[in-house]
């Protein structure tokens, strides 16, 4: 028998003892997964809810992020591109993918998705010139109890596929905030304002900032208006998310 053939057979005799000893489960619908499957089933991936923002400069999630973001005055703001990989909502299957990231250790099924956003991004032509990727920091008390920003790790995948330096020094959070989950847009925008600093090396064209969800836009515009403290309007600050929440 080819070798080949040996080390498949002998890989997949592996998974489907160990999905009988440990059922791997759909991250969406909860159905255990059959042996070509991995972390979404089949019916869960052909209904995929991607938004399509890559493929327009102005899109939803860019609209709703320009409002929030605070211009300087006698700055002239370039218009702020956005994309998020796909839509969820509060009774949406599809929110697991960037909670299990957040708050279960799924970093390696988190990798798989932020991967697929980089590789839209990466065939979008407005954001062929980001130099510079930058997930949304944690407070280091927040990073040391969770063990990871899962910000940066999709970064590291957007960054990979577009070509582009990670840059985990441009951004810092040094105050920490309460939790926003159960915010509206208002609080959320109170309780993160003045949250971030920035130190922007020279020389850096087209910053695209990196976070897990898109919920209101506070955030991201928070860590615009620390970006924008430090580099002239002619510097592009644009975003990029897994997931954009909608119906909210």
């Amino acid at each position: 028998m080819d070798p080949l053939f040996s080390r498949l057979d002998l890989k997949t005799s592996c998974r489907a003892l160990a999905d009988l000893l440990m059922p791997r489960l759909c991250i969406v619908c909860g159905r255990p997964l059959n042996l070509r499957e991995e972390h979404i089933c089949l019916g869960c991936e052909m209904d995929f809810p991607y938004t399509r923002f890559w493929e327009s400069t102005h899109n939803a999630m860019a609209d709703e992020f320009n409002s929030r973001i605070a211009v300087p005055e006698g700055v002239r703001e370039r218009y702020c591109y956005a994309a998020a990989l796909f839509f969820y909502n509060s009774q949406s299957g599809y929110r697991n993918i960037a909670r299990e990231l957040k708050y279960n250790f799924r970093i390696t099924q988190g990798k798989v998705f932020a991967r697929r956003l980089g590789q839209v991004l990466a065939g979008a032509e407005h954001f062929a010139d980001v130099d510079a990727v930058v997930p949304v920091p944690l407070h280091w008390t927040r990073r040391w109890k969770r063990g990871y920003n899962q910000a940066e790790i999709i970064a590291g995948e957007v960054a990979a596929a577009l070509g582009a330096p990670l840059r985990t020094d441009i951004l810092s959070k040094p105050r920490r905030r309460s939790s926003q989950v159960r915010s509206n847009a208002q609080a959320r925008g109170a309780n993160i304002s003045g949250a971030f600093k920035a130190n922007v090396p020279e020389g850096i064209r087209h910053i695209l900032l990196v976070d897990d969800t898109f919920t209101t836009g506070s955030t991201l515009a928070a860590c615009h208006a620390a970006l924008r403290e430090c580099v002239p309007g002619d510097v592009r600050i644009s975003a990029a998310t897994l997931a954009f929440v909608r119906n909210r």
